[in-house]
Formats: structure tokens, C-alpha cells, sequence
């Protein structure tokens, strides 16, 4: 358990006075929540009961779990719980009493306090030996000075009723407050008001408190199963203790969030054996978890992040009766119904009243079972009171509220005399965020469909109950997620993906039929319209050219033009316009040829040019020769055109590139503000241009980005926040280098380079070799020493980059950062495999988001959310390597080939795509993609009604019936056909994966063979026809088998063929 439980949070109590304590304010939330604070007050004076005054008391510190609205308004306003303390709010001021060290922890909002609402903030610090009474009256006569409310002699103290004062100092401020002469008001409904719709932040805390309980539950689901599967003994109140241990250490379930922010709202639950309590105050007993045929487990888990709390829970099943199954069912569908309406306008109770109509439409004799609310409203305290789920709150639903939707069934009767079979509960609770569209399910990860709850020990199907015993006898028991034990062989993984595969299919053919029919046909051309000739300009005027002298050619460097005599005078060509230039020599004759080819509209060079379209009659000059003795002024000219004419292309290729920039924003300079998060001694790729040495630079994090800099002025990248669509830790454990990369949104120039992916690296070790040295000893003392060295240099700068990457994520979870979700990724190593994704081999591996691969350039990065589906090519027995081919869902966009996979990764690689929920396909060969994708864009009804991406799986088309391979056959590339097809059948399958130019190539080539046959040939083939008959000793068996093999060989293509499928794509 944790160590305070206050409201279950962090108290500032721990550090000395307001300088060093490391519990700090974040005045800005300060100021903002202060003001919505007094606005409330202000706008409803019925809710705060028309107080003049509101005096909060917050109780000491209890062992306990406990939920108070004293609390919950330290928590919401500075962050922290802060114990027995009085705070009183009036229209001028603001007071605080209790000791030195608690009290010095709102001195620093002070300031913040005037310029939000313009009141004073008056501390009164209670003496260790004081009962602090003179205080008390000091803060009395303050509110005794307060305006009075109209209609009202007294001044009005508002306060929290439900909340009976603890401790002797609550004990004595209560005492004297009711001898006052003031009138006590209430203010419970006010504050709950206050708190019930949630402000960006706050909706970041819950959905990461959600996601933990999800991870939790997920992990604990899996002990269970293992539990169950080898029918071991754990006691409920065991399964209790390891839940929480997960909760409070959140890197044991692999997330990285401090475990410090984070705690539990109520210890775990663990139900099962007949004895039932859905209160979240339950507690899990010492029995030991049952799990016989027709028995329920319930599992309650909620987790808390910066005081915010979140819920999830579920109901498993274990060889459900007709009972169980129905109820189970019913349950379902009415939470699901009162989800659906939390939408704002919708009133509070008709979230509950939809659920329970679901109950009394489908199995009306459990309506008396069903719990009384479907839950409450959830924040910093578990349940917010005014926000109950229930019959009667008429309270309207808003935007930004969050509930623990929590439904359930309890005390079914189950007919069966056993006590522990008796009776039984269900129970489903989710957190859920109301959206102005449709609500959010937070802790929806954790599946509460059939399939995944209800589990069996047999795969015998349960008998039907007699008629009259439980429920009606027509329901069948449900359909179990997994046989746990059976008589038979347990399913196998591969089944398992097979099926989570099928639906994956079916999900992802709706999404695309959804995406192609509303999505608007495109052109597909993005390409950029290139400079026009006639933007170029060489000289403005004709006094513009330099005086006249030799008619020799001559290049004008400044204006960029070279000047070439033509009929006695000199003509300016702009060095854009000149294409190719070359210099010849005859043997026979003293004279030198330099031949000059220019740009003219309709050449390959600039087909987008305008001129070819706007001056279609205009007469140009295509090429032009010069003949000279002078060979060393033919070659001195030719070089400096050729310098000048890369100079200029580079030049424009590079404002080009940078036209098509998007414009980021100004890069805001830490400053005073705070001391920039710096990483030195880093070198960047892609590098900047220049022939200089290249010198290591720094990394610094500013306010709003990153700046990277050298010593030189003009080597200097910045890279925004909101430009980095993902970010990439990777520290050196078997590279020689340890990075951080940054994949983003739109292009940004490094140096003179256009790139989506900028990475800052440093070498842990040096990559050198001793050349001509002998072989060093393993026990060579200088050896050790020299990897010792090296061992410690490698742990010191993956830790100054961990360090780097804490403090920047920190700097992340401000709010004005939330939008952008950013999180530093790290690649899952254990996960990654070996392949070919563009020219070299590389290691490749999966991260929580993408597939990377980030040693070798180009860089690797696929957002997997980006992906349509995965299809692994030339998978098949005998194969050592195969390949992988990424669809993307922007079908414009080239498909992703990773070539060379070895065969010894595909289990791994499917199982990471199933778990990441990416559907796959196999398929025997490789596939053009380009056609395909082509027919899909151009005819996507076709496409759908033709089953979508069904067509690439294999293990359906060859189960199908003819008439559906007939349909499927503009999309199946299949080579397994069967025996009885013809030649024809054959060449038209393979069309699919071969161009029209391959066809007539093959038929030439099948033409000339027909012509005739050389001896050799001839001889061949009656050899393999002998072989293929065999002797007439041989029996009928072997020479079918026989037979079959030189089927199979004639159809599947030869090993050595393999390299060659380039053929097959584009």
C-alpha cells in the first residue's frame, strides 16, 4: 500500500521552506484554476448555497483510502494534498493556517493570487505549541468584516457538511466557527459542479491512469490463464497484492511513467467462489481462487496518475451455464447502451434508464438483480458526487465529464446446490470520456466480448438445462475465447492468430470500403511544374553585354551567360539553357570541335516546360558547333561552363526544394525562463554541405523546439515540437553508436538538404583497426584495460542521453505540448529482424509506433498506423528468405518492399503484426503492386464487391468454389492451379503478376522454339520422358510418385529463378 492515503496523493510536507521544497506549483494552472474558481462563485450563487465566505478544513493524514472534497480542491488548485491546514476564501482575500512548514508552501502564491482574481493572499502560522486559537480568531474577525449577501443580517461561512472535523486543530476551528456569529452554508454541490467538467490536462491524467489500469488488467488476465491452465492454488488476496505491486511500478508492465505520480484507488479485486460484493470498497479475501466448471471470477482494477483515477473491470467465465451465458449477454449489451448515451444534452440519467430498458426487453427477471446506478462521475475523487448515474440525477451531461461506467448483476441464483456455485455476480466498469461527438471508452484495451471472457475446460458442448431450472432452456452456453484443457491437443498459436487474423480482415476491408467511397479521385500527379525557359534571364538589355572583342567564345560568370559568335556578332545563352557539351578531335587535321546541345521544349530534360505549350511556333536553336586550333582554350572553356552550369542547377535545384518548404514557426529561445536541456559533443546526420572538417555540435531544447549548432555560423538546424511526428532513444548495446532521431511532419533543410529524418548520434567506441599488428592476447592486460575503457564510456553516454530524454520528456507533459502527444520511442530489440529495405542489409525492428531501422542511410521509418495491410512474399517450404511488402492506406504513396527476410523471423514477424493489429497476407511469389493498386484507385466498387484484400489470401482461394476463383481472378496472383486446367488458364493466371510486354516476349520466344529443335534438345526431352515412365519394373505407386514430382517441378519455380523476380514488379 502506499504510504499516505489521504485522497491517496502526495503531500509537500516532506521539504523544507518554499525555496527548496521539491514539491512545486505550477502557478500557471494555479492562476488559471483560481479564476474559474471565483467565477463559479460568482455566476452560481445557488449552488454555493449564496456563501459570503468559504472555509475549507482539510483533515490530518489517515493510513486509509478516502476520498474528500477538501482535498480533491488542494489537489485540483496547487496540485498536492496538503493536511490540516484551514483555508478560507473571501471576495478580497484568501487565508491559510497551519504549521511553519505547510503554510510556507503557498507563499509562493502570492503574486499569482493578486494579478489572477486581485486578492491577498494572509498566512497565519501556527506555533508547535500553539492550539492555534488566536489565529482563529484573527481569521473570524476578517470574516466578520466580509459584505453581507442580500436578505441575510449574518455573513454567510460556506463549507463541506459531509466532512466531520478530525484532529484538534479542525476540531477547535469548528467549534468556533459554530459560535461565531455567522450562519453555516454548504458548499458540497458547488465544488462538485466545479470539478465535474475536465480541462485538457486533467483529460491527459485520467487517459494515462486508464491506460495503466488496461495494461494492469491485461497482465493479470494473462496470470489468470496461466493460474487456471495449470490448475494452481493462489489466494485471491495474492492476486490482489501482485496487482498492486504492478500498478505502483508501472516499468514492470512496460511504461515509462514515474512511480511517483502514480498509485492505486482501492485496492485490487479478486472475486470468485460464490461470495460477491461489487463495491468498489470490497476487499479480496484469503480463499483460494476457484475456478471449477460454471464458476465466475470477477477482477476489479483502479490506478491513479497525479491524483486523477480511472477504473476497469470484468467478469470471466468458466464453462458457463445457459444462466451465466444469457445474463452475461444481456449485461453487455446494456452497458454498451448506457455508454452510447453520454452525450452532452443527454441527461445523467439516461445513461442508467437505457441500460435498464436493454434488461427489461431481453430478460425482464433480471431486472431486480441489476445494480441500482450504472456508476459515477470520476476525477480526482473516485466518485463525484452530483454526477451519479442513477434514475433521478437530471443533471445534464457536458463535454469534457469522465465516468466510471460500472454496471452489473448481483446475487444470481443459479440452481445448483453446490455453495460455491449458489450464487454469482457479474460485473463490467470502463472509464469513459464524454466528447462532443461520441464517447471515449479510456480502458477499452481490455476486451469484454465473449470470446475473450468466457474460457472452457472441455470442448464439450454443456448440455441444456431441464426445462423450468435457471434460465430460459433455448440459450446455449456461450461460445468459449480458448480451451484451457481439453482431451485434446490445445489450440495452437498459430490458430489462435489465424482467427484474430480473420477478423482483422474483416475490420480492415469495412475500413478501406469506407475510406475508397468517400475519399474523391485524384489525380496523383504531385510533381512540380519546373522552371520555365523563358523565366531565364541572361542579360535585361542589349547595353547590358560586355564590349566586343575576339569572336571567340567567352563565359560571362557574373550574369551567369556564355557568349558564342554567331555570323560575326555575340549572342548571350543563359548557362540554364545548355544541356550537353563536348570537345572531339580528327587525327587527320590540326582542328578541335567543341559541340554545344542546348535545352528546346518537347526534350526529356523539361517536360513540364510552359514553353513547349505557349510558343509552339517559335524557332529554336538545338545545337550548334565550333571549330578552333586553339585546343587548350576548347578545354579551358569547357570546364568553366561545365562548373558554372553545375553551380547554377545546384542553385536552383536547392530553392526548389525550399519553395516547397511549409513555414515553421520561430523558434523561442529559453532565455530567463529557464536553463535550455543541453547534449554536447553530437554529430548530425544528414551532415551539412561543404568540403570543411566536420566538427561535433549541440543539442539544445528550447521553449517551443530543438537547435542544433556548431562553431561555425552557418551550421545551425532547429526542429520544432510540432514538426516531430515521432521521436526515437536508441542507446548503444550491440551498434557503435548511440542516437536520437527525430521523424517529421514536413521537410526541413539541413544545410542544403531536404529531409523528413534528422538523427543526432555519438560514437561509444572508435572504429579503427591496427593494421600489420599481431593478434592480441584475450588475457592481454592492455586489452582489458582498453575494453574496460571503452565499457565505460559506452554506460556514460547512454546515460547522459537517458538523462537528456527524461528531462526533455518532463518538459513534454506541459500543456502546451499535449496536443502533440510527443514520447520518446525505443526500439524493441528483441523483436527486430535482419533485411533488405532499400540497397544494403540491415537490422530492423519494431518500436511501440513504427518499424525503424536507424544505423544505416537512408533511414527507415514506418508509422505502422499509416499501414493498410502487410504482405509477406515468396513464403514457402524450402524458401530461406522471403520478403515483406507494405501497403500504405494513402494508395498513392509507393509500396514499402523489405526484401531478404530470413525464414527463421516470419513466426516472429507475424505474431508482432497480429499483436500490433496489422493484418497480413501470404503469398508464393512476389506481387506488381503498382497495377494493383492502380485497378483498386480507378474501379474501388469492383474491388469491394469482389471481397477486398481477400484476394491475396491464399488459404481462402484455395478453399473457394470455382465460380469464386472465377471472380476473384483480376486480383488472386496465384500459381497453385488445379491439374485439370489447360496451358491457356495457366499463361492468363500469371498475367496478373507480368506485363503485357513480358507475354509477347514469352510467346516469341515459345514461337522461335516451335520452329525447330536442335538434337540436343530432342535427345533431352525423350530422356526426361523415359525417366518420367520409368522401368516396367517399377510399380504403379512409384511412378505416380514419380510423376507428382516432375508436376511439382514443372510448376514451382526453380530455386535459381528467384533473383530474377524483378520481372514480376515494377
Amino acid at each position: 500500500m502506499a504510504d499516505n492515503r489521504n485522497g491517496n496523493s502526495k503531500t509537500p510536507t516532506k521539504g523544507g521552506g518554499a525555496g527548496n521544497n521539491p514539491y512545486a506549483i505550477d502557478l500557471n494552472v494555479f492562476s488559471q484554476r483560481l479564476k474559474a474558481f471565483y467565477s463559479h462563485w460568482n455566476e452560481h450563487p445557488e449552488l454555493w448555497d449564496s456563501s459570503d465566505v468559504v472555509a475549507i478544513a482539510t483533515p490530518p493524514q489517515s493510513d486509509e483510502i478516502r476520498y474528500l472534497k477538501s482535498s480533491a480542491l488542494q489537489m485540483w488548485l496547487v496540485g498536492y494534498d496538503v493536511p490540516d491546514t484551514i483555508m478560507v476564501f473571501m471576495k478580497k482575500q484568501i487565508h491559510f493556517l497551519g504549521s511553519q512548514k505547510k503554510v510556507s508552501f503557498f507563499q509562493g502564491v502570492k503574486k499569482s493570487a493578486k494579478e489572477a482574481v486581485g486578492v491577498d493572499v494572509v498566512t497565519h502560522v501556527k506555533a508547535k505549541n500553539d492550539d492555534g486559537s488566536a489565529l482563529m480568531d484573527a481569521v473570524l474577525g476578517a470574516i466578520d468584516a466580509q459584505p453581507k449577501a442580500d436578505g441575510h443580517d449574518t455573513v454567510v461561512v460556506g463549507r463541506i457538511a459531509r466532512e466531520e472535523p478530525e484532529g484538534n486543530l479542525l476540531k477547535l476551528w469548528f467549534e468556533k466557527l459554530k459560535s461565531a456569529t455567522v450562519q453555516l452554508g454548504d458548499v458540497t454541490n458547488a465544488l462538485s459542479d466545479l470539478f465535474a467538467v475536465k480541462e485538457k490536462e486533467e483529460l491527459g491524467n485520467v487517459k494515462k491512469a486508464a491506460y495503466l489500469s488496461s495494461v494492469v488488467m491485461q497482465k493479470m488476465v494473462t496470470k489468470l490463464e496461466s493460474v487456471i491452465d495449470d490448475e494452481k492454488k493462489i489466494s485471491h488476496s495474492a492476486l490482489m497484492d501482485e496487482t498492486e505491486k504492478l500498478i505502483l511500478e508501472p516499468s514492470k508492465v512496460g511504461l515509462k511513467l514515474n512511480p511517483q505520480n502514480v498509485d492505486i484507488c482501492y485496492p485490487p479485486i479478486f472475486q470468485s467462489g460464490g461470495k460477491f460484493d461489487l463495491r468498489p470498497g470490497a476487499a479480496s479475501n484469503d480463499e483460494s481462487l476457484y475456478y471449477d466448471p460454471a464458476s465466475v471470477i470477477i477482477c476489479a482494477i483502479g490506478s491513479r496518475y497525479h491524483n486523477y483515477c480511472s477504473n476497469a473491470a470484468r467478469t470471466f467465465l468458466i464453462d458457463a451455464n445457459s444462466l451465466q451465458s444469457k445474463a452475461y449477454d444481456v449485461l453487455l449489451k446494456a452497458h454498451a447502451a448506457a455508454i452510447s448515451e453520454l452525450k452532452p444534452g443527454n441527461k445523467a440519467s439516461a445513461a442508467y434508464l437505457a441500460a435498464l430498458s436493454v434488461v427489461e426487453r431481453d430478460a425482464p427477471e433480471l431486472v431486480p438483480n441489476l445494480t441500482k446506478s450504472t456508476g459515477t462521475g470520476i476525477g480526482i475523487e473516485f466518485r463525484e458526487s452530483g454526477l451519479n448515474l442513477n434514475a433521478k440525477n437530471d443533471r445534464v451531461v457536458k463535454a469534457g465529464m469522465v465516468f466510471n461506467v460500472a454496471l452489473g448483476f448481483h446475487n444470481l441464483q443459479s440452481g445448483i446446490s453446490n455453495s460455491k456455485h449458489q450464487n454469482f455476480s457479474l460485473l463490467l466498469a470502463d472509464t469513459v470520456v464524454v466528447n462532443h461527438d461520441k464517447p471515449e471508452v479510456l480502458t477499452g484495451k481490455v476486451s469484454k466480448a465473449v470470446k475473450d471472457v468466457a474460457y472452457s475446460f472441455n470442448e464439450i458442448v454443456e448440455e441444456r438445462p431441464e426445462k423450468g431450472k435457471g434460465l430460459a432452456s433455448g440459450t446455449e452456453a456461450l461460445i468459449s475465447k480458448t480451451t484451457l484443457r481439453s482431451e485434446n491437443n490445445e489450440k495452437s498459436k498459430e490458430e489462435q492468430r489465424r482467427h484474430h487474423q480473420a477478423e482483422l480482415a474483416r475490420q480492415k476491408n469495412e475500413e478501406t470500403a469506407r475510406r475508397l467511397t468517400g475519399d474523391a479521385p485524384g489525380s496523383g500527379n504531385n510533381r512540380s511544374t519546373a522552371k520555365s525557359l523563358s523565366d531565364l534571364v541572361a542579360y535585361k538589355n542589349v547595353n547590358d553585354l560586355s564590349p566586343k572583342r575576339d569572336l571567340m567564345i567567352q563565359v560571362d560568370q557574373n550574369n551567369e551567360a556564355v557568349l558564342l559568335p554567331i555570323y560575326g556578332s555575340m549572342v548571350p545563352f543563359h548557362i540554364a539553357t545548355i544541356k550537353t557539351l563536348s570537345v572531339t578531335s580528327e587525327s587527320a587535321s590540326a582542328y578541335h570541335y567543341i559541340r554545344i546541345i542546348f535545352n528546346v521544349p518537347g526534350t526529356p530534360f523539361s517536360p513540364h516546360d510552359s514553353n513547349s505549350l505557349k510558343n509552339m511556333g517559335s524557332i529554336y536553336l538545338k545545337e550548334v558547333t565550333f571549330r578552333s586550333k586553339d585546343q587548350r582554350h576548347m578545354n579551358e572553356v569547357t570546364q568553366v561552363i561545365k562548373n558554372l552550369r553545375k553551380k547554377v542547377v545546384s542553385r536552383e535545384n536547392e530553392r526548389a526544394e525550399r519553395a516547397t518548404l511549409v513555414t515553421q514557426e520561430r523558434l523561442q529561445l529559453a532565455g530567463n525562463k529557464f536553463k535550455p536541456l543541453r547534449l554536447s559533443d553530437l554529430w548530425i546526420r544528414p551532415v551539412f554541405g561543404g568540403r570543411g572538417r566536420k566538427i561535433p555540435g549541440t543539442l539544445e531544447a528550447h521553449a517551443n523546439g530543438f537547435r542544433y549548432s556548431t562553431t561555425r555560423q552557418d551550421e545551425r538546424v532547429d526542429v520544432m515540437y510540432a514538426n516531430i511526428k515521432h521521436a526515437f532513444f536508441q542507446p548503444a548495446e550491440n551498434e557503435m553508436i548511440t542516437l536520437l532521431h527525430f521523424h517529421l511532419h514536413n521537410h526541413i533543410m539541413v544545410g542544403n538538404k531536404k529531409t523528413k529524418d534528422v538523427q543526432f548520434y555519438v560514437e561509444v567506441m572508435d572504429v579503427v583497426q591496427t593494421l600489420g599488428g599481431s593478434k592480441r592476447s584475450a588475457y592481454d592486460p592492455d586489452e582489458i584495460e582498453e575494453e574496460q575503457r571503452e565499457r565505460a564510456r559506452k554506460n556514460k553516454v547512454n546515460t547522459d542521453f537517458r538523462t537528456f530524454v527524461s528531462r526533455v520528456q518532463d518538459l513534454w507533459q506541459q500543456p502546451q505540448f499535449e496536443a502533440h502527444e510527443l514520447e520518446f520511442d525505443q526500439p524493441l530489440r528483441d523483436l527486430g529482424f535482419h533485411g533488405v529495405p532499400y540497397k544494403s542489409s540491415a537490422y530492423i525492428v519494431p518500436t511501440t509506433n513504427c518499424l525503424v531501422e536507424l544505423i544505416e542511410n537512408p533511414f527507415l521509418v514506418v508509422t505502422l498506423a499509416e499501414i493498410e495491410i502487410v504482405n509477406l512474399e515468396r513464403v514457402g517450404l524450402g524458401q530461406k528468405n522471403f520478403d515483406m511488402a507494405i501497403v500504405f492506406k494513402d494508395f498513392k504513396k509507393d509500396v514499402l518492399r523489405i526484401d531478404s527476410i530470413p525464414s527463421t523471423s516470419l513466426e516472429g514477424i507475424k505474431e508482432w503484426l497480429d499483436d500490433t493489429e496489422i493484418k497480413y497476407y501470404e503469398s508464393r511469389m512476389n506481387l506488381s503492386w503498382k497495377p494493383i493498386l492502380k485497378t483498386i484507385t480507378e474501379d474501388p466498387q469492383s474491388f469491394l464487391d469482389n471481397g477486398g484484400w481477400e484476394f491475396l489470401n491464399l488459404e481462402g482461394t484455395d478453399s473457394d468454389s470455382d465460380q469464386s476463383q472465377e471472380s476473384d481472378q483480376g486480383y488472386e496472383p496465384s500459381d497453385m492451379e488445379p491439374e485439370s486446367e489447360s496451358e491457356d488458364d495457366s499463361s492468363d493466371s500469371a498475367s496478373l503478376v507480368e506485363s503485357e510486354d513480358d507475354e509477347e516476349e514469352e510467346s516469341e520466344e515459345v514461337s522461335e522454339g516451335e520452329e525447330g529443335k536442335t538434337w540436343e534438345e530432342l535427345e533431352r526431352e525423350a530422356s526426361n520422358a523415359d525417366r518420367e515412365k520409368g522401368n516396367e519394373s517399377d510399380s504403379e505407386e512409384e511412378r505416380k510418385r514419380r510423376k507428382m514430382k516432375a508436376f511439382g517441378k514443372a510448376r514451382a519455380p526453380p530455386a535459381s529463378s528467384i533473383p530474377k523476380r524483378s520481372k514480376f514488379r515494377r
